[in-house]
């Protein structure tokens, strides 16, 4: 199927920080799917079995932001890691589900790539 690799769902409704993001996830050696917003994110959640963490912005159109789609994550998916950045939001981490991690942006790549090891581990 996909040769053991974690896979790293991106979502990220701006295009070009999505396509950054999807090139830091392959370098990092992982598979990496993308969504738009929440709604798309889920979708793809609910088809695949095999996604070992998501990667989300705060800040999305449509019906949930990252903070929301995070925690719906952690309720119906409990496996799955999460890595939340924003731009505006200098969230609390306590706002966030356990086991989550925050990152401001912009974003350090390798710092990104570090907490995706260490999630992934």
């Amino acid at each position: 199927m996909n040769n053991g690799k974690k896979v790293v769902l991106v979502v990220e409704d701006s295009t070009i920080i999505r396509m950054g993001a999807v090139d830091l996830v392959i370098s990092a050696g992982y598979e990496a799917l993308e969504a738009r917003d929440a709604d798309e994110a889920i979708r793809i959640l609910e088809s695949r079995a095999d996604i070992d963490l998501v990667f989300t912005d705060v800040q999305m159109p449509g019906t949930m932001d990252g903070i929301k789609l995070s925690h719906y994550i952690r309720e119906r998916w409990p496996p799955v890691k999460l890595l939340v950045a924003s731009g505006n939001a200098i969230l609390e981490e306590s706002s966030l589900p356990t086991g989550s991690r925050f990152f401001a942006k912009p974003y350090d790549d390798h710092a990104i790539a570090d907490a995706m090891a260490r999630l992934l581990a």
